[in-house]
C-alpha cells in the first residue's frame, strides 16, 4: 500500500503545481493588462490598449493548457487509485487517460476560463472603445 500512496502523492503534487500555475497566470494577466491600461491613460495612446490583447490571449491559452494538464493528472490519479498495489509502477504518463479528458480547444471555452478571461477580454474592448470615442 505504501507504493500506491507514494505514487498518488506524486500525482497530487503535480495537480497542485498546475493549480498554482493557473492562479499565477490569472494574477499576471490582470497586472499586465492593468499596467497597459495605465500607460494608455497616462500617454493618451490607444496603442497600449491594443497591445493588451496579446497578453490576454496568451494567458488565456496558457491557462487552458494548465487546466487540461490538471484534468489529465486528476484522471491519472483516479486510475492509480483503483490499481492493485502490485500494478503500481510510478508512471506519470497521462497519455493513457488522454481520451477521457476534453480537448484543449474545448477547455479554452470552459465555463471557468470563459468567465475570467472573457471578462478580461471584454474589459479591454470596453476600454478601447472608451479611448477611441473620447478622442
Amino acid at each position: 500500500m505504501e507504493n500506491k500512496r507514494a505514487h498518488l502523492e506524486m500525482i497530487q503534487a503535480v495537480v497542485n503545481r498546475m493549480s498554482v500555475n493557473s492562479f499565477l497566470l490569472k494574477g499576471w494577466s490582470v497586472v499586465l493588462i492593468s499596467a497597459l491600461f495605465a500607460l494608455a491613460a497616462g500617454d493618451s495612446q490607444a496603442l497600449f490598449v491594443y497591445l493588451a490583447y496579446f497578453p490576454a490571449i496568451a494567458f488565456w491559452m496558457l491557462d487552458a493548457y494548465f487546466l487540461r494538464q490538471e484534468r489529465l493528472f486528476r484522471k491519472l490519479y483516479d486510475r492509480v487509485r483503483h490499481l492493485p498495489e502490485t500494478d503500481v509502477d510510478f508512471a506519470m504518463d497521462t497519455s493513457v487517460v488522454d481520451g477521457e479528458v476534453t480537448a484543449w480547444s474545448a477547455v479554452v471555452f470552459s465555463k471557468t476560463l470563459l468567465l475570467f478571461h472573457g471578462t478580461v477580454f471584454g474589459s479591454i474592448v470596453i476600454v478601447m472603445l472608451v479611448i477611441v470615442f473620447n478622442h
